[in-house]
């Protein structure tokens, strides 16, 4: 195992900086990445709420991935980038096509009206699956970006329960945040295509974020 690879992997990343804000989060890193994991698995298993919701999020965030992934595994565009550079991220542009690919197939039959169903297996695998890439190229908190549209959905379920807790009230109609918008008048449709243009948005801030340091 190559040592300077293992200080690196310990090392933190923020999204518009360059060199790692924390150089050795030493024991706390499996910690994070624990955190990482567990934290993409639930989010994308809770935007999973409307036909092809989760699944067009998911093919626009691997598509991001994969070129980060490609950049971090390429030596050369790596050092012009300033991103860390892992000899074997650029393997995961192969996972991350694999999943767009896959995605792009099940969107087909996930659309409206959906006839096929990913469930709790297939959402919390894709989540799981984008944590561990984004650990791998050494891009975890960008996955806060790039996966804006699961984390706002994540945040509306968490603001949900806390307000309701607190203050006997809730804070939206309903939570996730897509059913909110379903319940005060928005057709599924529109929905569902809104979040996917938040999720693109999303997903070029997140690719903006290589140069806009």
């Amino acid at each position: 195992t190559n040592p300077l690879l293992e200080v690196q992997a310990r090392a933190l990343y923020v999204p518009f900086v360059k060199a790692p804000v924390i150089a050795n989060m030493s024991w706390f890193t499996f910690v994070f990445f624990a955190l990482i994991i567990v934290g993409s698995s639930n989010a994308v298993n809770l935007t999973d709420g409307l036909d092809g919701l989760a699944t067009g999020c998911t093919i626009t965030v691997a598509f991001a991935y994969a070129l980060l992934s490609y950049a971090a595994g390429n030596f050369r565009i790596a050092e012009y980038l300033q991103v860390p550079f892992y000899p074997f991220a650029g393997e995961l542009t192969v996972v991350c096509s694999a999943l767009i690919g896959a995605g792009l197939g099940f969107l087909w039959f996930n659309c409206y009206p959906a006839k096929v169903f990913m469930g709790d297996t297939g959402s919390l695998a894709i989540g799981g699956m984008l944590g561990v890439v984004a650990i791998c190229c050494k891009q975890e908190l960008l996955l806060v970006v790039v996966g804006g549209v699961f984390v706002i959905e994540a945040v509306s379920v968490i603001l949900q329960v806390l307000s309701f807790k607190l203050t006997g009230k809730r804070f939206f109609v309903m939570s996730p945040l897509h059913h909110h918008f379903e319940l005060t008048g928005w057709k599924e449709t529109t929905v569902i295509v809104r979040f996917w243009i938040l999720s693109i948005i999303f997903a070029l801030l997140g690719l903006a974020t290589l140069k806009l340091r």
